[in-house]
This record gives C-alpha cells, sequence and structure tokens, in this order.
C-alpha cells in the first residue's frame, strides 16, 4: 500500500513546542500500523497531519465539538463523494502542547504519546469510535494491539510516579 501523509506544522519557529515533533516517516508508520491492523483494502491512502498551538486547537474544538479549550487530537474524515473515487481519509489536528503536557503527566516517553495519538486519530478516521463503552473498549483494545506492534506500552496503563 502507497501511503501519504502531509506533515502541516503550524506553529510559530518560537514556540518551545515546534520541537521533538514526529519526523513524517514516523506519522506514515503510525498510520501504516492503523491501516495495517484494520485491513485497509485501498491501494493508497493519503491524510494531512496538522501540528497546532493551542489556540488553533481550541477554536477547532469549540467549532466543531461544542467544546472549550484545546484538546490533544480532533479527526476530520474525508467524506467520498459519490462516484469519485479518492484516496483521502481526512485530516488529523493535534495540539503538539497538549500531547507534551499530557505525556509528562502521565509519565510517558513523549514519543509513544504521539503514536498513540496518530493511531487513536487514524482510527477516527476510518470510522472507529469511543461513544459508548462498548465501542471504547473495542477501540482501545485495537489501540493497545497496534501499539504493541510497535514497540511501545499501553497507552492506558499510567506509570507509576518515578
Amino acid at each position: 500500500m502507497n501511503i501519504t501523509v502531509d506533515r502541516q506544522l503550524a506553529l510559530d519557529d518560537e514556540d518551545p513546542h515546534s520541537t521533538n515533533l514526529p519526523s513524517g516517516q514516523a506519522l506514515e508508520q503510525w498510520v501504516m500500523a492503523a491501516l495495517t491492523a484494520t485491513n485497509y483494502q485501498a491501494d493508497e491512502a493519503e491524510l494531512t497531519v496538522r501540528i497546532v498551538s493551542n489556540d488553533e486547537s481550541a477554536e477547532l474544538n469549540e467549532a466543531y465539538r461544542n467544546k472549550q479549550g484545546p484538546t490533544n487530537i480532533l479527526s476530520f474524515p474525508y467524506e467520498q463523494i459519490p462516484g469519485i473515487p479518492l484516496p483521502l481519509l481526512g485530516d488529523l489536528i493535534v495540539a503538539a502542547e497538549v500531547v507534551a503536557n499530557e505525556a509528562a503527566e502521565q509519565h510517558k516517553p513523549l514519543e509513544a504519546h504521539w503514536a498513540h495519538m496518530i493511531v487513536h486519530g487514524s482510527l477516527h478516521l476510518l470510522g472507529y469510535d469511543h461513544i459508548d463503552d462498548e465501542e471504547a473498549t473495542a477501540m482501545e483494545a485495537l489501540e493497545i494491539s497496534i501499539l504493541a506492534k510497535l514497540g511501545y506500552n499501553n497507552p492506558y496503563e499510567v506509570p507509576e510516579t518515578p
């Protein structure tokens, strides 16, 4: 399968969270792992990962989810136009500061938390959700499995404070 991840960096160069960000190659690896685990059937896939400030995340979170403040990741699945097949999956919007803060608060490696967010968001683009307990349990189990294959620990087990 051919996968294209358009990595957009929408942070000011002076933003302290504009460093230690995942590479385009890492993003592709994490997305590919989600696609493979879900038996995604298309020969190609394309999505955008936009890394943003808390301000942009908060604006989008309020506009599209009616929730205040920034959030770690937002997923916007592409809505296919009937009769026009395109390999577009959609867009992932990631607030770099939120992800960094969560990783620190949860005593998790930053890379592992980024991997979790991208896998989580990719699953949303593929139609997975966690609105009810049954869906949440299934989605979390899939995330845990995908991340284990990538060499990361269970993201839902918060390590003990060092």
